[in-house]
């Protein structure tokens, strides 16, 4: 064999061998005290994307579990007012059946009527109490006033906003922009109530930059037009349709998507026609009989309003535990992408180990080669 002294092969070669089990070795160590298999990029990008996304749909998912769980929530508070007005409906139509009968007389009836309409006041103050934070959820008022627009509004039209919130919820609007030889004219009907607003041709209310509001008063719909509106340019006729839905939506989903929402309106259980329409006039035998007809009609309403509560609230429950699950397999996934084998990297670990301990000790023996050649100049 050669015998050399400048270098030492054989302890070059020692020394990148213990190079490669050292570095094998603070992976294994990083990866045990982290308890992950990908500590940054390097250990495996691909897989690190992945993982990333699943960390941040898992994230989502727990956020719309909470909000699934508030909405259910705020149902159960809704559901809590409803339940006492059907107890006080019960106990109307107990009164109501009372005074409708001859045996009652004018003073015993007067008592009654006195108490029903106590009762018809305390309907209304659990409906406009009821509340869920600053929501009020059961006096016709729960939830926003959205608008759906189609057809041709903007554009040539140089309508920039419309505004429904005080419009009536789940009514279509129809609205036509017609030319005259001095004005644009803006016609909204819902069917029942038309008004029109006309914007004369050079308003001077619409300088170049400037708004102006159009507010249809009746209906409860304002509509924004811009400084091109009155110009008598591009005149074009068309229809827009807007439809005002008054309910409340709910993210449950960690996509953009109708079918990630739940959405569910809550009635109006006031006294009011637009709630249970009850205005009981019991001090006549007569007026308890049509009162026996009114209560019952509000207990049918009411009840088709707490059937509504019902369902968002089953919905809800299916929807929470649905996530429940998707978060746990999401979980599972994302744990086989990124989390350290314990069993192996410990197999790992040790194995490195030796490794190194045997390097050093054979860098040792490399390292003590070289001395042969004393022997040879002796």
């Amino acid at each position: 064999m050669g015998l050399r002294i400048q270098n030492n092969i054989a302890a070059l070669n020692t020394h990148r061998q213990m190079q490669i089990s050292d570095l094998s070795l603070s992976k294994s160590l990083e990866r045990l005290s982290s308890g992950f298999r990908i500590n940054r990029a390097a250990d495996d990008a691909a897989g690190l994307a992945k993982s990333m996304k699943f960390r941040a749909q898992i994230g989502s998912l727990r956020q719309a579990s909470r909000n699934a769980s508030e909405g259910n929530a705020l149902l159960q508070v809704a559901e809590g007012g409803a339940d006492q007005i059907a107890n006080i409906l019960s106990r109307m139509k107990e009164l109501a059946t009372q005074a409708a009968s001859a045996n009652t007389s004018t003073s015993d009836r007067a008592n009654i009527a006195s108490e029903v309409d106590t009762l018809e006041s305390e309907i209304d103050r659990i409906a406009n109490s009821t509340r869920y934070g600053s929501s009020s959820l059961i006096d016709g008022s729960f939830g926003t006033t959205s608008v759906s627009v189609y057809g041709s509004l903007g554009g040539a039209f140089d309508v920039n906003s419309v505004d429904v919130s005080n419009a009536g919820a789940d009514t279509t609007y129809n609205v036509a922009i017609t030319t005259t030889a001095t004005a644009k004219l803006m016609t909204i009907d819902d069917g029942t109530t038309t008004q029109a607003i006309s914007v004369s041709f050079n308003d001077t209310d619409l300088e170049d930059g400037e708004t102006k509001t159009l507010n249809f008063s009746s209906l409860g719909i304002s509509v924004t037009v811009n400084s091109e509106y009155d110009q008598n340019a591009n005149i074009t006729t068309g229809t827009m349709l807007t439809g005002a839905l008054g309910s409340s939506t709910f993210q449950v989903g960690s996509e953009n998507s109708a079918n990630d929402r739940i959405s569910f309106s809550l009635g109006d259980m006031t006294t009011g026609s637009a709630g249970l329409n009850i205005d009981l006039d019991l001090t006549t035998q007569s007026g308890a009989q049509t009162a026996l007809t009114d209560v019952d009609a509000a207990i049918s309403t009411l009840a088709d309003r707490r059937a509504t509560i019902g369902v968002a609230q089953s919905r809800f429950g299916y929807t929470i535990a649905t996530i429940a699950s998707s978060v746990e397999n999401l979980t599972a996934a994302e744990s086989v992408i990124r989390d350290a084998d314990f069993a192996f990297e410990t197999i790992a670990f040790t194995k490195n180990q030796i490794l190194l301990q045997a390097g050093t000790a054979m860098l040792a023996q490399a390292n003590l080669a070289p001395t042969a050649i004393l022997g040879v100049l002796g």
